[in-house]
């Protein structure tokens, strides 16, 4: 079973940028349908972002649209999250995630993806 591991959480101020890193292991992230899910305190878990296997489609939550940019690099079997103009709202913990079926039209939804990392915290400062 493919396994997910989140890096590059922390404390930024508002205003400023992070990059997430997902490192995939025992799968090849080709084979999956990757996303970026969000949890922010007293909230539930939120889509972020997503891009399907071949890279063919790019989406984002209107909230994050315009400031976050997710990537990936088939060869290092991992996936990335950039985020610019980070805002206070932006704090949560981030999760990545992979799907094994297609995920068009429910890319947003939790239940498309059954493979889930642990998160990263990602704290902005006002």
């Amino acid at each position: 079973q493919m396994q997910l591991v989140e890096s590059g959480g922390g404390l930024v101020q508002a205003g400023g940028s992070l990059s997430l890193s997902c490192a995939a292991s025992g799968g090849t992230i080709t084979n999956y349908e990757m996303a970026w899910f969000r949890r922010a305190p007293g909230k539930e878990r939120e889509f972020v972002a997503a891009i399907t296997w071949n890279s063919g489609g790019l989406y984002y939550a209107d909230s994050v649209n315009n400031r976050f940019t997710i990537s990936k690099n088939n060869a290092r079997n991992t996936l990335y999250l950039r985020m610019d103009s980070l805002e206070s709202e932006d704090t949560a913990v981030y999760y990545c995630a992979a799907s094994s079926n297609s995920i068009s039209g429910i890319h947003s939804l939790t239940i498309a993806y059954s493979i889930w990392g642990q998160g990263t915290q990602v704290t902005v400062s006002s």
